[in-house]
């Protein structure tokens, strides 16, 4: 009996090693899987940013040269209007209609998705799909009819025209997301404020923006990347005056060639706003979509 009990337990411990010792191999393996995928991902970036480094001499040759002297050349030619025009104007209407229409985004998206989730209305899946639909048409399908509209309207190279395009584009996908994030609220927290006599906007902003805040930052930090990164509607509705970061890209493309390490010298410039917000709400992003996800 001793001898029996004895052998038991140590089967057991063995089993447990094994399957501890099966699990960190997997999550090792998990973890370098992950850190190969993001150096997959960031070596296009570091490379980008080490050209724009480089002079053009250095940065047209095949293959390229790691190890070229470092120059501020390309960023000296951007920010020193080295096309004959000024980056800022682009830059500023870049801003302007991300920033803008991301909020408008998130005032129309908080509130439909409020209703579609705490507040469920009738046949809400319908509006659900409703919604994804308008995500199914390709944009250059819509881009005809929109221009004609906006020709006939006065509104082309106008940025009101694209902050008005870039809300109607990412409020499907906000609204899809809030309610991803609104659902997972606890409804006795509404259900106990109501009776303690709180009215609709004061839950929503006192209970559930709070609450939901992580879920909203994520929501806003895609919608300003996709306002910021949109080039055909830019491209093809403004000129001069509503030009955009992404569009300005283009000039350095002349019919002299490809100037290599001025391009990569804009491009990092004009991904800095989007990497800088992407870095201060990183911990806002991981929160806001693992809010979301299935429990």
């Amino acid at each position: 009996m001793t001898a029996s009990a004895t052998v038991a337990p140590s089967r057991t411990t063995t089993t447990r090693k094994r399957k501890s010792s099966g699990v960190r191999a997997s999550s090792l393996s998990a973890g370098l899987a992950s850190w190969l995928i993001g150096i997959i991902f960031f070596i296009p970036v570091a490379w980008m940013v080490l050209t724009s480094f480089h002079s053009e001499s250095d940065a047209g040759t095949n293959p390229p040269k790691f190890g070229a002297p470092l120059t501020l050349d390309g960023y000296r030619e951007f920010f020193g209007s080295g096309t004959g025009q000024s980056p800022w104007p682009a830059l500023i209407n870049s801003a302007t209609a991300s920033v803008v229409s991301t909020l408008l985004v998130l005032g129309l998206s908080i509130p439909a998705a409020y209703a579609l989730s705490i507040k469920p209305v009738r046949k809400w899946t319908d509006v659900m799909f409703f919604f994804l639909s308008t995500k199914l048409l390709p944009p250059v399908a819509g881009l005809l009819p929109l221009y004609l509209f906006a020709q006939n309207a006065g509104l082309l190279d106008n940025i009101w025209l694209l902050v008005v395009l870039y809300t109607s584009m990412n409020l499907p996908i906000a609204v899809w997301m809030m309610r991803s994030f609104l659902v997972e609220i606890p409804p006795a927290i509404l259900e106990a404020a109501a009776i303690d006599g709180a009215g609709l906007i004061n839950i929503m902003r006192k209970i559930i923006a709070p609450i939901a805040l992580p879920g909203i930052a994520a929501t806003a930090l895609i919608c300003f990347i996709f306002s910021w990164n949109e080039m055909l509607f830019a491209r093809v509705l403004t000129g001069v005056l509503a030009e955009t970061g992404p569009v300005f890209l283009t000039s350095f493309v002349t019919s002299q060639g490809l100037f290599l390490a001025k391009v990569c010298a804009a491009a990092t410039a004009v991904s800095l706003p989007v990497l800088i917000a992407g870095f201060a709400a990183q911990d806002k992003l991981v929160q806001g979509l693992s809010l979301g996800a299935v429990k």
